[in-house]
C-alpha cells in the first residue's frame, strides 16, 4: 500500500490486512519520520522545527530544543488521538503512533538530503528530492 503518513488510514489498513506499506511523504511533524524507523537524531545536535537554531547550539538553545521536542510529542498524540483509538479498535490491541509507523517497508522521502542536517538514515529510507519542484519561468 502506498500511503501518506499524515492520514493514518493506510497504515491501519496495511496492519489489519498484514500487507507491506510504503510511506510517500514530504515531512512529518514531531520528527517521527526519523524516530519511527529508529534513526539517530540527537536533540543536542539536530534542531527542532520552528526553533530557528543551527546545529551549533548553546546550552539554553539545547534546553529549548528538548522542551520543543516534548511539546511536539503532546501535539502529535493529540492530533492523531482519533486515529490511535480507531487503530486500537480495529486491530484489537493497544497501538501507539510509533507502532503504526515503524512497520513501514520503505520510506520515500520527498525532500533532498542536501537541505537537511547531516544524520544517518536507515536503509529503507530513500530520498527522492525534486519530485515537487516546478520548472521556473
Amino acid at each position: 500500500i502506498l500511503t501518506d503518513p499524515v492520514f493514518m488510514c493506510g497504515p491501519i489498513l496495511a496492519k489489519y490486512l498484514s500487507l507491506p506499506f510504503v510511506f510517500f511523504m514530504r515531512g512529518f511533524p514531531c520528527n517521527l519520520h526519523y524516530e519511527a524507523p529508529q534513526c539517530p537524531s540527537p536533540l543536542s545536535y539536530t534542531p527542532r522545527l520552528f526553533t530557528f537554531n543551527s546545529d551549533r547550539m548553546t546550552f539554553f538553545q539545547r534546553v529549548e530544543n528538548v522542551l520543543v521536542s516534548l511539546l511536539e510529542r503532546v501535539y502529535c498524540n493529540g492530533f492523531y488521538e482519533d486515529a490511535i483509538k480507531l487503530s486500537s479498535e480495529i486491530l484489537k490491541t493497544d497501538v501507539s503512533l510509533v507502532d503504526l509507523m515503524n512497520s513501514a517497508s520503505i520510506w520515500l522521502l520527498r525532500f533532498d538530503f542536501v537541505f537537511e542536517y547531516v544524520r544517518p538514515v536507515m536503509p529503507n529510507m530513500v530520498f527522492i528530492g525534486g519530485i515537487n519542484c516546478a520548472e521556473r519561468k
